[in-house]
């Protein structure tokens, strides 16, 4: 992640959610909370936290990239490229990993997140240089 971050930013400012270190004393402390209703109220005000952070991370960004490897996309991430898509912001993708994902064999990952990704003007990447390359040439408007 830190190259691919280095990477892009030579090209676009970066706003990586995993950078947001605001609860990670919270997240420590929790595990030590015995009773469950004081734990899981410490949770949800940090999920809900969390969430309204990249809610509006997405929402100042100009664009989205994100990364598709597993099994299939991470839930997070395909609503992250949902939300995106629904403000109309331009979505690239990159997926290194080479099991299938996809609903059938002309997609690469699920078919919607696939759809929104390349109806926002965006592609899929299969290697880094690729995605940088692509990146690149949007951020200059080429």
């Amino acid at each position: 992640m830190d190259e691919l971050v280095a990477d892009l930013e030579q090209h676009v400012e970066v706003i990586n959610p995993w950078d947001d270190h605001r609860f990670d004393e919270d997240f420590a402390r929790a595990t030590g909370i015995e009773n469950r209703t004081e734990r899981m109220a410490l949770y949800s005000r940090v999920n809900t936290e969390l969430g309204r952070g990249n809610t509006a991370s997405i929402t100042e960004a100009d664009g989205v990239v994100a990364i598709l490897d597993g099994i299939d996309v991470d839930s997070g991430t395909a609503s992250e490229i949902g939300f995106a898509f629904a403000q109309g912001k331009r979505i690239y993708g990159l997926r290194t990993d080479f099991r299938l994902a996809g609903d059938n064999e002309g997609s690469i990952v699920n078919l919607q997140v696939q759809y929104f990704i390349e109806a926002s003007g965006g592609e899929i990447h299969t290697v880094t240089p690729g995605l940088i390359a692509a990146v690149a040439a949007w951020a200059a408007g080429t």
